[in-house]
């Protein structure tokens, strides 16, 4: 059997890492943007002796912990045989949600493959992102699609989103090396730091849902946190003058809306470009 899904990239502009010993109820508060730019995954199932999982990430053998941890949850210790062929639009490691995307793309076709139900491909996708602290918030997210609020953290029926209408272009610039995203999320100093300001941040985005005062809360975020380097600040201070832009968390990254040629002619000479929209509808099987 074979299938095929499609799962957003996503955008953190701020959060609030949420933890529970229930992993149903682990991730974060905070807002962000889905982006048309994603994970495609071609998942193929066969009946086996043993269980055994391949993972090729555009086109290259992987060792993708999370797409395995995620398959692992979804599968529990059926002997069968899955192999996943995903293709990444944009790096890992930079704040644009593609771990998620990866890993809940395969369960959303793995799923079908087996005529599962989609919540038990977005839980299976969601466990292993949070067990492995490659992110908190991005598979819920890229689940619902468009720009959102994580009111509350975790899947449903605790983990409540609301959207913010809006689709726009947008212009994703990378300006340095990858982030480790567990590193930044087990230092306590930092996470004590970024919870209270993105808890702050989620109260004021909720009292006054727009594109505007995202970006007002992500800068807020980017400058109280301190997780921006020097030339990520500049790039959003060059950006400011004709649009608006912030940090990706977590990543050496930002993210702008505005004049699109002109911010893409400012923002390539600290990085490579990316143009995308407004991912609205999310994860979703596809024909491929």
């Amino acid at each position: 059997m074979k299938a095929t899904a499609f799962a957003p990239g996503h955008i953190s502009g701020f959060f609030e890492p949420v933890y529970s010993q229930d992993l149903s109820r682990t991730g974060s508060r905070g807002a962000g943007i889905n982006i048309s730019i994603g994970a495609v995954s071609e998942v193929y199932v066969t009946p086996s002796t043993i269980q055994s999982f391949e993972v090729y990430v555009n086109n290259k053998k992987s060792n993708d912990s999370v797409t395995r941890l995620a398959l692992k949850y979804l599968f529990g210790d059926s002997s069968i045989r899955v192999v996943v062929k995903t293709k990444l639009g944009l790096p890992l490691g930079q704040g644009f949600g593609m771990s998620a995307a990866g890993a809940l793309s395969t369960t959303i076709a793995a799923a079908k493959t087996i005529n599962l139900p989609t919540t038990d491909a977005l839980r299976a996708a969601h466990f292993a992102e949070v067990s492995l602290k490659t992110g908190l918030g991005d598979v819920m997210a890229s689940s619902f699609g468009g720009v959102e609020i994580r009111k509350s953290a975790g899947l449903p029926p605790w983990g409540i989103i609301e959207h913010i209408p809006g689709n726009f272009e947008l212009i994703l610039c990378v300006i340095g090396k990858k982030l480790d995203t567990k590193k930044i999320l087990t230092d306590s100093f930092k996470t004590r730091n970024i919870s209270d300001y993105g808890k702050f941040c989620t109260k004021k985005i909720l009292d006054n849902p727009s594109i505007e005062n995202l970006f007002f809360l992500s800068q807020t975020f980017t400058d109280k946190t301190k997780l921006a380097n020097p030339k990520v600040l500049k790039a959003i201070e060059a950006a400011n003058k004709i649009g608006k832009a912030s940090m990706c968390m977590l990543g050496n990254s930002i993210f702008a809306i505005g004049k699109t040629d002109k911010l893409s002619k400012i923002l390539s000479s600290f990085g490579k470009i990316y143009i995308c929209n407004v991912d609205e509808i999310g994860a979703r099987l596809i024909d491929g």
